[in-house]
């Protein structure tokens, strides 16, 4: 566990340095990622879900990024006080530029990787969170 833990930082750390320049942060990006994933303006909650992140900490992105104008809040139909974040047209050439820089690095961080070794460490990384959130879930009841 120890060495997931710190494969964590040290991933998180790089995302960093790498979208630093584009006035992100491995947080920002990965939230940008979730509402363009999603294809459509979601509430904070939803996002926070799907990332399996803590609302409260997302919510805090959220606010800087409004602040930054990388995201507006829209009225939700659904709830009165869930607000639906929006991409700006901003965010989206930032995301665009992250996901440009990611595709190299990611290349790179997998040069001597046989792609058998890539998949089943896929296999392994889905199968534990699957479990982790089953687990999380069976708490909940």
């Amino acid at each position: 566990m120890l060495d997931m833990f710190r494969l964590t930082s040290t991933l998180l750390a790089a995302g960093d340095r790498l979208v630093a320049p584009l006035g992100l942060t491995s947080a920002r990006w990965q939230v940008l990622g979730t509402i363009v994933k999603y294809e459509q303006a979601q509430p904070v909650a939803s996002l926070a879900r799907y990332m399996g992140a803590n609302r409260q900490n997302v919510q805090r992105i959220v606010n800087d990024m409004h602040k930054e104008g990388l995201v507006t809040l829209e009225a939700n139909p659904n709830h009165r006080r869930a607000q639906l974040v929006v991409l700006t047209d901003r965010a989206r050439e930032a995301y665009a530029a992250a996901m440009c820089l990611q595709a190299p690095w990611i290349d790179s961080l997998g040069e001597g990787l046989a792609f058998e070794d890539v998949q089943a460490m896929h296999r392994v990384i889905l199968a534990l969170r699957q479990s982790l959130e089953q687990s999380d879930d069976d708490e909940a009841l």
